[in-house]
């Protein structure tokens, strides 16, 4: 059967480039590239392009409206439809769901790979879309609470490997646009597979 794709691609807004949250890994230059890669394969192969906004209110520290950070990064491709959220999954509150209609694979690339990544990509699949995260097309930052602390990089490979188990096909830009050329769809993973190979590695 024709995969029915559509790309997600979650708040490349100027907050992670030059506001308070600024993306530490992967490096935010090769990211974007990564991003807007996908968006150029995804319009030529007639992929709709669905670009997420996070708005907080005008007080707010962080992605507040009217802002300058709260904006698109300036070097975004192009989207066939702007999705503006409050909360982190681009489907809480928002007409996406609604936009995906007729579609049955949803390809997530953006910011962060914890927060709205993750959360739209767990939506997804629990509303029966076989998802597909874009390792370097998202990215992340350091955290430091009274939980612990984890550097960017292992926020991101640590969701990923979580992803990659059950949630999503995980799986780089470049592979995803030779997918999406092909028209060919990645295989669902599993979590039986992902724990049998830790038991077999002894990880």
């Amino acid at each position: 059967m024709t995969v029915q794709r559509a790309l997600v691609v979650i708040d490349v807004q100027n907050e992670y480039f030059t506001g308070n949250l600024p993306i530490a890994y992967p490096p935010r230059d090769a990211s974007l590239a990564n991003i807007n890669a996908a968006i150029a394969a995804a319009r030529a192969a007639g992929i709709p392009v669905i670009a997420v906004q996070h708005s907080s209110p005008e007080t707010s520290p962080l992605f507040a409206r009217g802002t300058h950070a709260w904006e698109l990064h300036p070097e975004l491709g192009a989207h066939d439809h702007l999705v503006e959220k409050a909360k982190a999954s681009s489907f809480h509150g928002t007409n996406l769901n609604d936009l995906l209609a007729g579609v049955d694979t949803v390809a997530i690339a953006g910011y962060m790979t914890q927060n709205c990544d993750e959360s739209t990509a767990r939506d997804a699949f629990h509303l029966g879309y076989a998802v597909e995260f874009l390792a370097d097309a998202t990215g992340t930052v350091p955290l430091a609470n009274a939980a612990g602390a984890m550097s960017a990089e292992d926020v991101h490979h640590g969701v990923l490997t979580v992803m990659q188990s059950n949630f999503a096909q995980v799986v780089s830009t470049s592979d995803w646009i030779e997918a999406v050329e092909k028209g060919e769809r990645f295989d669902r993973p599993s979590i039986w597979a992902s724990t049998a190979v830790a038991r077999e590695s002894q990880v």
